[in-house]
Parts: C-alpha cells; structure tokens; sequence
C-alpha cells in the first residue's frame, strides 16, 4: 500500500478545455513533490481532485493508502489542505479558529487549546490570538490559514502556493515546519509560484504543462538534463557581449550551444551543456581575436531556466 500519494492517467475536462491529460504523480511518505507549471497548466486541478474536492474524468488516484474516488472521507481524515486563499472565519479570533479546527479534530476541550497555543506561538501570532481574525492584516491571516492545517500531524499535506503573501521571515518559518513534517514522514505535496522555494524544498519536482507531466526528478536532475551550463558574457555594451557570444557559439565548436539576451544589459548569455567548456577556453579564444569583455562567468542553469526551456507560451485558460 502506497501510503503518500499515488496518481496515473488523471484527466479532466471542464467544457471543450481539457485541463489534465493523462496526468501521473507520485510523492512517497517522508518527502516534499514539488508540482510546478505556467498559470493554467493543472496544477490546482490536480490538488483539487487528490484532496476530493473534483472527480477525475479518468485515471486513478490513491492518497494516504485510499483511493479518492472510493473512498473520499477515509482520504480527508489523512489529509490536510492549504489552499491559494486563506479560508478562516472573519468573526472568530484566532485562537478560537485553531480551536474550532481542533474540536472538528475530535480533540478534547484541554487539548484543542493546547494544540491552538502551540501553533500560534510558532506562527508568530500570539499577540494577535484574541482579536478577531477580520482585523488581521493578509499575511496573519495566512499565517493562521496554515497553523489550521497543522491542527492534526497529517499522513499527506497539501500545500497549493502556501507562501504567496508572507513577508521572508514567515516564508523561512513555513519552510522549516514543511522540512520537520517531512522528516517526521509526512508526504507532501508544494504547488508554488516560486522556483526558489522548490528548489529550496522538493526532493522530487513534476513539471506540468497543458495538463501533462514534460519532466519529473530532483532538482538537481532537472538542471542537469535540461539546463547544463551558462557563460555569461558581460561586455562594454550589449552590442559587444552579443558579437563574443556569437564568435563563441560559430567558431568554438560550441554547435549545441545557444544564445540568450538578458535583461541585465550589456550580459549575454550563452547555454551549452554541462561540463563542455571553461571560462578559461573562453578567455583564451576571445583574445585570440582581440575581442574585449568587462568579465566572464559560468555557472550552473537555474531551476528557472529550466522551467522556461520546459513550458511553452501556448494559449492557456
């Protein structure tokens, strides 16, 4: 029995949009599956079928050992979901939202406010514990929105762009309690806008476009497969950087490599793959020909370089 989350096949159309397309996925107990994808790829789709709140068209779907479609109360008593919004009552404070949770919990009295102050200690918001949640600004309300997932330890937690709001010190907190439920054997699942953070977190990432997975694997692996290397080539003015990187690409052997302006005037950078070349053959065959750059870099390619070599700018909804 596959206790984290198991997926194969999901689809689902709403209308003549198909918004998931034979979609696989799996998160074992005891790691973060980091779901990545453009705006409209299926993420929340997904979330949204695994935590029973959609019915697939087809495939199947198997979450703390119960399969979704079969079973969906047995898979709610595993989870826990954090939604894009935070979804706390606006006429409650904050502990008496903790402790509501915790009662739905079938915690006792003692307990659920026990468990309350425990949580609003490690979400900063004890000062704030007995006003009313509708006077809290949009990050405590955030931050109270994921203490009430973490009432109960869950088997799997989901957490759909759990950190959209928060200032950096709260995003450093949510990120070390994801690593200590992980390490406890919790599965969870991250959607996330921020590539960092996935990087940060995932020990697995599924990337998804139009509804399907184009690439799954550490991060490391996704770096290395479809990004490589990156020579930065930093010149007097843009005009320069882009006849280096061009001399490069043309006369260096460097066939597979490809070249991209950036935003960061006068950079250009040029992508080859990992290991081909140093800055060093860079240097010494730009001076061969007396061409002249201000500095030359390499580096490794980004969770978001990948992410952009991976999704393409077809129409989304």
């Amino acid at each position: 029995m596959h206790l984290g989350v198991l997926a194969s096949g999901l689809r689902r159309d709403f209308g003549g949009h198909r918004a998931l397309d034979g979609l696989d996925l799996r998160v074992a107990p005891g790691t973060v599956g980091a779901l990545l994808g453009p705006n409209g790829a299926g993420k929340t789709t997904t979330v949204r079928i695994l935590t029973t709140l959609e019915r697939a068209d087809s495939g199947q779907a198997f979450v703390a050992g119960f399969d979704v479609a079969a079973a969906p109360l047995a898979v709610r008593a595993s989870i826990s979901l954090t939604g894009q919004y935070a979804a706390v009552d606006g006429d409650l404070t904050g502990r008496e939202n903790l402790v509501m949770i915790a009662r739905l919990r079938h915690r006792g009295r003692r307990e659920a406010r026990r468990r309350a102050d425990e949580l609003l200690d490690r979400f900063q918001l004890t000062g704030a514990a007995d006003r009313i949640t509708r006077t809290y600004s949009g990050g405590m309300r955030r931050r109270l929105d994921l203490a009430a997932s973490l009432v109960t330890t869950p088997k799997v937690l989901f957490l759909d762009e759990p950190t959209t709001g928060l200032d950096p010190p709260s995003r450093d907190g949510l990120w070390d309690v994801v690593r200590e439920l992980r390490d406890q054997g919790t599965a969870i699942v991250l959607t996330t806008q921020y590539l960092e953070e996935a990087d940060q977190l995932a020990d697995r990432i599924t990337l998804i476009d139009h509804g399907t997975a184009v690439a799954d694997g550490t991060p490391a692996e996704l770096k290395a497969v479809y990004g490589g290397d990156v020579l930065e080539l930093i010149g007097h003015d843009d005009h320069s950087a882009y006849q280096a990187a061009k001399h490069l690409v043309s006369r260096a052997g460097l066939g597979e490599a490809s070249i991209v302006r950036t935003f960061e005037e006068p950079r250009v950078d040029v992508r080859l793959p990992a290991g081909t070349y140093s800055v060093w053959a860079a240097v010494r065959e730009l001076s061969g020909e007396g061409i002249e750059l201000r500095d030359i870099r390499l580096r490794r390619t980004s969770l978001d370089e990948v992410f952009a070599v991976l999704t393409t700018p077809k129409s989304r909804s």
